[in-house]
Protein backbone atom coordinates (compact mmCIF):
# COMPACT_ATOMS: atom_id res chain seq x y z
CA UNK A 1 0.00 0.00 0.00
CA UNK A 2 2.66 2.52 0.87
CA UNK A 3 5.00 1.66 -2.42
CA UNK A 4 1.22 2.65 -4.39
CA UNK A 5 1.22 6.09 -2.07
CA UNK A 6 4.57 6.85 -2.69
CA UNK A 7 3.50 6.39 -6.59
CA UNK A 8 0.34 8.32 -6.41
CA UNK A 9 2.71 11.29 -5.27
CA UNK A 10 5.18 10.82 -7.39
CA UNK A 11 2.72 11.47 -10.75
CA UNK A 12 1.55 14.56 -9.52
CA UNK A 13 4.79 16.21 -10.68
CA UNK A 14 5.01 14.66 -13.68
CA UNK A 15 1.33 15.81 -14.74
CA UNK A 16 0.42 18.88 -12.57
CA UNK A 17 3.28 22.11 -13.49
CA UNK A 18 2.45 23.61 -10.62
CA UNK A 19 3.32 21.09 -8.39
CA UNK A 20 6.83 22.49 -6.87
CA UNK A 21 8.02 19.95 -4.18
CA UNK A 22 7.14 17.21 -2.10
CA UNK A 23 5.99 19.60 0.92
CA UNK A 24 3.66 21.68 -1.46
CA UNK A 25 1.87 18.38 -2.92
CA UNK A 26 1.19 16.43 0.73
CA UNK A 27 -0.02 19.77 2.43
CA UNK A 28 -1.64 21.19 -0.49
CA UNK A 29 -3.17 18.51 -2.94
CA UNK A 30 -6.62 17.33 -1.75
CA UNK A 31 -6.72 15.15 -4.57
CA UNK A 32 -3.95 13.38 -3.40
CA UNK A 33 -5.02 13.15 0.08
CA UNK A 34 -8.54 11.58 -1.21
CA UNK A 35 -5.99 8.39 -2.64
CA UNK A 36 -4.31 8.16 0.78
CA UNK A 37 -7.35 7.99 2.70
CA UNK A 38 -8.89 5.50 -0.17
CA UNK A 39 -5.78 3.46 0.06
CA UNK A 40 -6.29 2.92 4.34
CA UNK A 41 -9.73 2.55 3.23
CA UNK A 42 -9.61 -0.24 0.57
CA UNK A 43 -7.09 -2.23 2.71
CA UNK A 44 -9.92 -1.84 5.76
CA UNK A 45 -12.71 -2.99 3.44
CA UNK A 46 -10.57 -6.12 2.41
CA UNK A 47 -10.24 -7.23 6.13
CA UNK A 48 -13.45 -7.12 6.78
CA UNK A 49 -13.63 -4.06 8.45
CA UNK A 50 -16.24 -2.07 6.28
CA UNK A 51 -18.22 -0.09 8.53
CA UNK A 52 -14.29 1.70 10.15
CA UNK A 53 -14.00 1.73 5.91
CA UNK A 54 -17.08 3.60 5.31
CA UNK A 55 -16.41 6.36 8.02
CA UNK A 56 -13.05 6.71 6.96
CA UNK A 57 -13.95 7.21 3.35
CA UNK A 58 -16.59 9.51 4.65
CA UNK A 59 -14.31 11.76 7.12
CA UNK A 60 -12.12 12.09 3.43
CA UNK A 61 -14.67 13.53 1.88
CA UNK A 62 -15.47 16.35 4.76
CA UNK A 63 -11.70 17.22 3.91
CA UNK A 64 -11.51 16.78 0.39
CA UNK A 65 -14.85 17.26 -1.03
CA UNK A 66 -13.66 13.68 -3.13
CA UNK A 67 -16.14 11.06 -2.51
CA UNK A 68 -14.33 7.02 -3.20
CA UNK A 69 -16.37 4.03 -2.18
CA UNK A 70 -13.41 1.57 0.16
CA UNK A 71 -14.90 -0.92 -2.57
CA UNK A 72 -14.09 0.14 -5.60
CA UNK A 73 -10.41 -0.52 -7.48
CA UNK A 74 -7.89 2.35 -8.10
CA UNK A 75 -5.04 0.87 -9.71
CA UNK A 76 -1.61 2.62 -9.55
CA UNK A 77 -0.59 6.56 -10.64
CA UNK A 78 -3.58 7.74 -10.76
CA UNK A 79 -3.96 11.84 -10.16
CA UNK A 80 -7.13 13.36 -8.99
CA UNK A 81 -6.12 17.11 -10.46
CA UNK A 82 -8.36 19.56 -7.74
CA UNK A 83 -10.69 17.09 -6.73
CA UNK A 84 -13.57 19.00 -6.00
CA UNK A 85 -16.82 16.98 -6.12
CA UNK A 86 -15.56 14.07 -7.75
CA UNK A 87 -17.55 10.69 -7.09
CA UNK A 88 -16.40 7.54 -7.60
CA UNK A 89 -18.78 4.41 -7.05
CA UNK A 90 -18.28 1.37 -5.21
CA UNK A 91 -18.23 -1.43 -8.06
CA UNK A 92 -15.83 1.92 -10.41
CA UNK A 93 -12.70 0.39 -11.72
CA UNK A 94 -10.01 2.83 -12.51
CA UNK A 95 -7.03 1.63 -14.43
CA UNK A 96 -3.18 2.73 -13.94
CA UNK A 97 -2.11 6.33 -14.61
CA UNK A 98 -5.39 7.69 -14.86
CA UNK A 99 -6.19 11.36 -14.36
CA UNK A 100 -9.37 12.72 -12.95
CA UNK A 101 -9.93 16.54 -13.15
CA UNK A 102 -12.68 18.11 -10.42
CA UNK A 103 -16.35 17.52 -10.87
CA UNK A 104 -16.22 13.94 -12.23
CA UNK A 105 -18.73 11.14 -11.61
CA UNK A 106 -18.13 7.28 -11.65
CA UNK A 107 -21.65 6.23 -11.42
CA UNK A 108 -24.04 3.98 -11.50
CA UNK A 109 -27.24 4.10 -13.04
CA UNK A 110 -29.38 1.04 -11.38
CA UNK A 111 -30.37 -0.13 -7.79
CA UNK A 112 -29.11 -3.51 -8.57
CA UNK A 113 -26.91 -5.22 -6.57
CA UNK A 114 -23.74 -6.28 -8.45
CA UNK A 115 -21.37 -4.11 -11.49
CA UNK A 116 -23.51 -0.80 -11.95
CA UNK A 117 -20.43 1.34 -12.26
CA UNK A 118 -17.84 1.75 -15.33
CA UNK A 119 -14.58 0.42 -15.83
CA UNK A 120 -11.93 2.68 -16.94
CA UNK A 121 -8.76 1.53 -18.50
CA UNK A 122 -5.51 2.48 -18.43
CA UNK A 123 -3.88 6.52 -19.14
CA UNK A 124 -7.60 7.68 -19.38
CA UNK A 125 -8.15 11.18 -19.02
CA UNK A 126 -11.57 12.64 -17.94
CA UNK A 127 -12.67 15.85 -18.31
CA UNK A 128 -13.73 18.40 -15.81
CA UNK A 129 -17.51 17.66 -14.66
CA UNK A 130 -17.46 14.61 -16.81
CA UNK A 131 -19.93 11.64 -16.39
CA UNK A 132 -19.65 8.01 -17.08
CA UNK A 133 -22.47 6.04 -16.11
CA UNK A 134 -23.17 2.63 -16.06
CA UNK A 135 -21.16 -0.83 -16.18
CA UNK A 136 -19.35 0.60 -19.16
CA UNK A 137 -15.87 0.46 -20.85
CA UNK A 138 -13.67 3.27 -21.39
CA UNK A 139 -10.77 1.93 -23.39
CA UNK A 140 -6.63 2.55 -22.49
CA UNK A 141 -5.98 6.32 -23.59
CA UNK A 142 -9.26 7.80 -24.23
CA UNK A 143 -10.15 11.36 -23.85
CA UNK A 144 -13.68 12.16 -21.85
CA UNK A 145 -14.27 15.93 -22.56
CA UNK A 146 -15.33 17.92 -19.71
CA UNK A 147 -19.09 17.55 -19.28
CA UNK A 148 -19.94 15.10 -21.56
CA UNK A 149 -22.05 12.36 -20.18
CA UNK A 150 -20.91 9.16 -21.33
CA UNK A 151 -23.39 6.12 -21.18
CA UNK A 152 -21.49 3.37 -23.82
CA UNK A 153 -18.40 1.91 -24.07
CA UNK A 154 -15.55 3.84 -25.68
CA UNK A 155 -12.70 2.20 -27.96
CA UNK A 156 -8.98 2.82 -26.82
CA UNK A 157 -7.64 6.04 -27.91
CA UNK A 158 -10.81 7.80 -28.98
CA UNK A 159 -11.71 10.83 -27.68
CA UNK A 160 -15.69 11.92 -26.53
CA UNK A 161 -17.62 15.53 -26.15
CA UNK A 162 -21.16 16.10 -25.69
CA UNK A 163 -24.22 15.04 -24.39
CA UNK A 164 -24.55 12.70 -24.88
CA UNK A 165 -21.24 11.77 -25.54
CA UNK A 166 -20.14 11.47 -29.02
CA UNK A 167 -16.78 9.99 -30.44
CA UNK A 168 -15.19 12.62 -32.62
CA UNK A 169 -13.00 12.24 -35.40
CA UNK A 170 -10.09 14.09 -37.29
CA UNK A 171 -10.81 15.61 -40.37
CA UNK A 172 -8.34 15.26 -43.94
CA UNK A 173 -6.53 18.59 -44.85
CA UNK A 174 -8.33 18.32 -48.48
CA UNK A 175 -11.93 17.82 -47.06
CA UNK A 176 -11.20 20.82 -44.49
CA UNK A 177 -10.28 23.03 -47.09
CA UNK A 178 -13.15 22.65 -49.34
CA UNK A 179 -15.26 22.89 -46.67
CA UNK A 180 -13.81 26.25 -45.13
CA UNK A 181 -14.29 27.30 -48.78
CA UNK A 182 -17.81 26.52 -49.04
CA UNK A 183 -18.89 27.55 -45.14
CA UNK A 184 -17.06 30.89 -46.14
CA UNK A 185 -19.54 31.30 -49.27
CA UNK A 186 -22.59 31.03 -47.46
CA UNK A 187 -21.27 32.38 -43.87
CA UNK A 188 -21.29 29.56 -42.01
CA UNK A 189 -18.48 28.94 -38.75
CA UNK A 190 -19.07 26.38 -36.25
CA UNK A 191 -18.23 28.29 -32.87
CA UNK A 192 -15.86 26.76 -30.73
CA UNK A 193 -14.87 23.90 -32.59
CA UNK A 194 -11.33 22.95 -33.32
CA UNK A 195 -10.60 22.28 -37.15
CA UNK A 196 -8.77 19.65 -36.62
CA UNK A 197 -11.58 17.15 -34.87
CA UNK A 198 -15.49 17.14 -36.08
CA UNK A 199 -17.50 17.31 -33.89
CA UNK A 200 -20.82 15.34 -35.43
CA UNK A 201 -23.25 17.98 -34.56
CA UNK A 202 -20.40 19.74 -37.18
CA UNK A 203 -19.96 16.89 -39.04
CA UNK A 204 -23.55 16.46 -39.95
CA UNK A 205 -24.05 20.29 -40.63
CA UNK A 206 -20.83 19.92 -43.12
CA UNK A 207 -21.94 17.20 -44.90
CA UNK A 208 -24.58 19.30 -46.01
CA UNK A 209 -22.62 21.51 -47.09
CA UNK A 210 -21.10 18.96 -48.83
CA UNK A 211 -23.99 18.34 -50.39
CA UNK A 212 -24.69 21.98 -51.51
CA UNK A 213 -21.08 22.35 -52.65
CA UNK A 214 -22.31 18.48 -55.01
CA UNK A 215 -25.19 20.39 -56.02
CA UNK A 216 -23.41 23.71 -57.63
CA UNK A 217 -20.89 21.96 -59.30
CA UNK A 218 -24.08 19.61 -61.17
CA UNK A 219 -26.02 22.58 -62.14
CA UNK A 220 -23.10 23.87 -63.62
CA UNK A 221 -22.30 21.16 -65.96
CA UNK A 222 -25.60 20.57 -66.42
CA UNK A 223 -26.16 24.39 -67.94
CA UNK A 224 -22.89 23.72 -69.73
CA UNK A 225 -24.50 20.78 -71.19
CA UNK A 226 -28.15 21.76 -72.39
CA UNK A 227 -26.08 25.55 -73.72
CA UNK A 228 -23.69 22.97 -75.80
CA UNK A 229 -26.71 21.23 -77.28
CA UNK A 230 -28.42 24.58 -78.25
CA UNK A 231 -30.53 24.88 -75.17
CA UNK A 232 -30.97 27.97 -73.58
CA UNK A 233 -28.37 29.01 -71.35
CA UNK A 234 -29.62 28.26 -67.57
CA UNK A 235 -29.44 31.02 -65.24
CA UNK A 236 -27.32 30.29 -62.43
CA UNK A 237 -27.05 33.13 -60.57
CA UNK A 238 -28.32 33.07 -56.94
CA UNK A 239 -29.88 35.37 -54.29
CA UNK A 240 -26.76 35.94 -51.72
CA UNK A 241 -27.73 34.41 -48.50
CA UNK A 242 -27.25 37.24 -46.56
CA UNK A 243 -30.27 39.15 -47.58
CA UNK A 244 -32.54 38.78 -44.69
CA UNK A 245 -35.47 39.65 -46.28
CA UNK A 246 -36.48 39.52 -50.49
CA UNK A 247 -38.14 42.91 -51.26
CA UNK A 248 -40.88 42.75 -53.49
CA UNK A 249 -40.71 45.91 -54.37
CA UNK A 250 -37.20 45.61 -55.87
CA UNK A 251 -37.76 44.64 -59.76
CA UNK A 252 -34.69 41.96 -59.37
CA UNK A 253 -35.94 40.59 -56.68
CA UNK A 254 -39.65 40.22 -57.72
CA UNK A 255 -38.35 38.50 -60.58
CA UNK A 256 -36.89 36.31 -58.21
CA UNK A 257 -39.99 35.59 -56.19
CA UNK A 258 -42.06 34.91 -59.35
CA UNK A 259 -39.58 32.24 -60.45
CA UNK A 260 -39.68 31.03 -57.33
CA UNK A 261 -43.67 30.89 -57.37
CA UNK A 262 -43.32 29.10 -60.49
CA UNK A 263 -40.87 26.50 -59.81
CA UNK A 264 -43.36 25.34 -56.80
CA UNK A 265 -46.61 25.39 -59.32
CA UNK A 266 -45.12 23.29 -62.03
CA UNK A 267 -43.28 21.21 -59.06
Amino acid sequence: MFDRVKQDIKCVFERDPAARNLWDVLTTYPGVHAIIWYRLAHFLWGKGLKWLARFIATTARWFTGVEIHPAAKIGERVFIDHGMGVVIGETAEIGNDCTLYHGVTLGGTSWKEGKRHPTLGERVVVGAGAKILGPIHIGNDARIGSNAVVVKDVPEDKTVVGIPGRIVHKTDDQQRKKREQMAQKIGFDAYGITQDADDPVEKAIYSLLDHVQAQDERLAQLSSEIERLGGARVDMKLPNLDDAVLDPDDPEQAAHLNRGSKNESAG
